[in-house]
């Protein structure tokens, strides 16, 4: 709790530290460069200009940016209809955009600025304060591995700012004595890339060498910011706990999405034990590997659709040629009264007449 305090005390520490580019309302692409304590924020923003909606906010995982880590889910055709209808705020970590000039050696011997990055203040600035003439109150966070991380315990000490979390292969726990000395081994044994890769895909694909795999091997193993990667692979390894249970865990809906035989299944499996199960759905994709935002888009647009109108938003969206092929059935519970609290269920099979799970169970989905 102490910790958490703290955590809350340095982000409203940084509001007001950052540029505030005026931003107009309408449909457009903008990037910008904000200064804050612990680093340079890349931010990229899409969509509409709302201020009735939340803005959408993602973080990439190791290894990625914004742009491989997002582009082909929020480019999908049918996630067109949620990107009118929202803003979207991609934010690269510092040092990990796309072009991102290696650290100087002085920073290398300290990661402490990355360190403070996965506690998530920095990115405080971009939810609240760095577009005041829009005026971003809540974000719907969408996160990949430390991503996820990341915007979870954003949510866990920022409660108030987050409307919603989608959490693709999340794991909220710390590397344990024997994950310790595996990775102390794989570090004399195995190259950078090869364990960043071992941490995006699944064995499958890693052993079948899928052209995603070769890709992300070539791109990584080239990047002139491969230092910088060490250091956010570094920070993510030494995160800590995220301390919650049923009892006390997020106060808005959650989706868990993780692939079928990926590398953090377990994990996820684990998290939703946690989980309050009136609020959370549970999402295992089968086929999706490792990278399901890369791999299944479609699929994950679909649930993403449905997590939205659970949440209130975009009650009129039409269905997508996704639904329209398979036997899905939802239920969602909306409390009239203004409050967010609610419960959904999602079940996707080949066979019609099935009834949906208790709304008071999680969602758990293999589709």
């Amino acid at each position: 709790r102490q910790e958490d305090a703290r955590d809350r005390a340095r982000w409203r520490e940084m509001i007001g530290c950052g540029e505030q580019p005026k931003v107009k309302e309408g449909s457009c692409t903008e990037k910008h460069s904000v200064e804050t304590p612990h680093g340079v924020l890349h931010v990229t923003l899409h969509g509409t200009r709302t201020t009735r909606r939340p803005a959408i906010l993602t973080f990439h995982d190791v290894g990625l940016d914004s742009k491989s880590c997002f582009s082909p889910l929020f480019k999908f055709e049918e996630m067109q209809e949620i990107v009118k209808n929202f803003t979207l705020i991609h934010i690269d970590a510092p040092g990990q955009e796309e072009g991102a000039a290696t650290y100087p050696a002085g920073v290398q011997q300290c990661s402490d600025q990355l360190k403070l990055c996965l506690h998530a203040h920095a990115y405080a600035v971009g939810v609240n304060n760095l577009y005041p003439s829009v005026s971003f109150r809540t974000v719907i966070g969408v996160g990949v591995g430390a991503g996820a991380y990341i915007l979870a315990r954003f949510a866990l000490a920022n409660p108030d700012a987050v409307e919603g979390l989608v959490l693709i292969n999340i794991d909220t726990n710390a590397r344990g004595w024997i994950d310790w000395a595996a990775q102390k081994l794989s570090s004399v044994t195995s190259s950078l890339a090869e364990q960043i890769l071992c941490h995006l895909f699944s064995q499958e694909e890693l052993s079948s060498s899928t052209d995603l795999v070769q890709s992300h091997r070539e791109r990584i193993s080239k990047a002139p910011n491969l230092s910088n990667m060490e250091l956010l692979w570094k920070s993510y390894n030494s995160r800590r706990d995220l301390i919650f249970d049923r009892n006390s865990a997020f106060k808005c809906p959650v989706m868990l999405v993780v692939g079928d035989h990926a590398p953090y299944e377990d994990a996820a499996v684990e998290c939703n034990s946690k989980m309050d199960p009136t609020t959370t759905s549970f999402l295992k994709m089968a086929d999706a590997g490792g990278l399901p935002q890369l791999t299944q888009p479609a699929k994950l647009t679909e649930a993403f659709k449905y997590f939205i109108q659970g949440m209130g938003y975009m009650a009129s969206s039409c269905m997508t040629r996704l639904s329209r092929s398979r036997t899905t059935s939802l239920s969602s519970s909306y409390s009239m009264d203004g409050s967010r609290s609610r419960s959904r269920t999602l079940s996707q099979g080949s066979q019609g007449g099935q009834m949906p799970p208790s709304p008071s169970q999680t969602m758990e989905v293999s589709c």
